[in-house]
């Protein structure tokens, strides 16, 4: 006899948004920043992991602090170029990215987009309009994961780019989900919806 559907596993509710930091997620940390598109470099497998994840039907936008505009080191148009720059990669790789948030100020700004603050986090939610609460963020510092916890996010870590050293920083009893990478990311989340 079949069990009636009032027991029957519940539905696994898919994703409807994933956040990634940039530098140190989908592309090479440098630390006199990234000024020019040649500059470049994605993380092996991150660009393949944005497409799985898109192609599964979940929005990914990415959230990045880039204060070199407001220090002067480089021009808006300049990161324009890197941004666009990304887009290409990750629609050459089959993906699509719902939009690239970025903070230009310099920490001595005090704005309310930089990381560790949910500002961009929450231009993500208006823009798109999906609710960032209950969703990943992606990020490899600190700042990435209070960003993600303050806008009722949940926080997820990888272990490249700054990543291995901001695990050594979290409490043991964090409850911060680690991966390796982006692509085991992608696959866990994809996997366990």
């Amino acid at each position: 006899m079949p069990l009636s559907s009032a027991y029957a596993e519940p539905e696994r509710k898919k994703p409807r948004l994933v956040i990634l930091d940039r530098d140190g997620v989908i592309n090479e940390e440098r630390g006199d920043f990234i000024r020019t598109a040649d500059q470049w470099r994605p993380l092996p497998g991150s660009l393949e992991a944005i497409a799985r994840l898109s192609r599964a039907g979940i929005p990914v936008a990415v959230a990045t602090n880039q204060s070199g505009v407001g220090r002067g080191l480089m021009s808006a148009g300049e990161l324009a170029a890197v941004h666009d720059r990304l887009l290409q990669a990750v629609s050459e790789a089959g993906g699509e990215l719902a939009g690239v948030f970025f903070c230009p100020h310099a920490p001595s700004d005090h704005c309310r987009c930089r990381k560790p603050l949910p500002g961009l986090l929450l231009q993500i939610e208006a823009a798109l309009g999906l609710a960032v609460a209950g969703q990943y963020m992606v990020g490899d510092s600190l700042r990435d994961l209070q960003a993600a916890s303050a806008a009722g996010a949940l926080p997820a870590l990888v272990r490249t780019g700054f990543g291995r050293a901001t695990e050594q920083r979290l409490a043991a009893q964090s409850d911060v989900r680690i991966f390796d990478d982006l692509s085991v990311f992608a696959g866990w989340l994809l996997e366990t919806g």
